[in-house]
């Protein structure tokens, strides 16, 4: 017996709504597996949840997974960080991009298959979410201007590292601020002859709330803004010529504090390859 699938349903949704290429809104979840679980965690979720949670979903066209070992994890700072406490908290980083004006329609898909999931006992329960959340695009600066990748391109072309930088702004009243300070000043002269080919910047939605339990609300939504530095090489190499004193700099606009600048390189699908550098 042929199971029901609803087939038909599948064309009338395709012929209406948005279906542009542009990264509207982005899912960026920071996981840490539990001690002992680091293999059995990793298989999960890029033997199965990657696609079955993730990539299989409509309006999710684009994902990459990074991973940030012990010797990464040491360059992290501020040490009190509002993101990850410990801030070495968070080895495992999955960034993904959604079409521009399906988020409403992903989030449906995207509870139902996890509520699926969970049922069928193909939820990987040994982990802990650090950073998890939605968000909305804001902005994207580039090193070339027109030449090079696209930030549609860029969790497809094969950078050899990333940086996520997350800042508060002091109060809601003064995000758009500071966002103007990040697109028109801070970032242009940050990447003028660096190693990042472009920044995005993302601003995170609250969850729904019928969201899995083990996934915390997403705090500062009304203050809070996310980087993504696509770096062309290793964050080990340029770290301190490039990425330290960020803290400073945002501080001294007294607009806000950066709460976590922590480096990452991309896994390798189908391997374990780093997962015993991560202790």
């Amino acid at each position: 017996m042929t199971e029901d699938t609803r087939p038909e349903a599948y064309a009338e949704l395709a012929s209406v709504g948005p279906y542009g290429v542009r990264p509207g809104h982005a899912l960026i979840t920071m996981v840490e597996p539990h001690p002992g679980h680091e293999y059995a965690y990793n298989r999960w979720y890029e033997d199965d949840h990657y696609y079955a949670g993730a990539m299989a979903m409509p309006w999710m066209y684009a994902g990459r997974r990074w991973v940030a070992t012990r010797e990464l994890q040491e360059l992290r700072y501020p040490e009190k960080s509002a993101v990850a406490q410990p801030v070495n908290a968070g080895c495992y980083l999955s960034t993904y991009w959604i079409t521009d004006g399906r988020y409403d329609e992903h989030m449906k898909w995207t509870v139902g298959i996890n509520k699926r999931l969970g049922r069928d006992g193909r939820v990987y329960q040994d982990r802990t979410h650090v950073f998890t959340s939605f968000q909305d695009h804001e902005a994207t600066v580039y090193r070339d201007g027109a030449a090079g990748p696209r930030d549609y391109h860029a969790l497809d072309h094969p950078y050899a590292g990333l940086v996520l930088e997350v800042v508060d702004a002091e109060s809601p009243d003064t995000r758009a601020e500071l966002l103007e300070w990040l697109r028109s000043r801070h970032l242009p002269e940050r990447l003028a002859g660096g190693p990042a080919a472009l920044v995005t910047v993302f601003r995170p939605t609250p969850l729904p709330g019928d969201r899995m339990t083990y996934v915390k609300q997403v705090e500062g939504v009304g203050t809070r803004l996310t980087l993504l530095w696509f770096l062309e090489r290793d964050p080990r190499e340029v770290w301190a010529d490039h990425f330290t004193g960020l803290d400073a700099e945002v501080a001294e606009t007294g607009l806000g504090r950066l709460e976590l600048a922590a480096p990452f390189i991309p896994t390798v699908p189908g391997t374990d390859r780093y997962v015993d550098e991560l202790r």
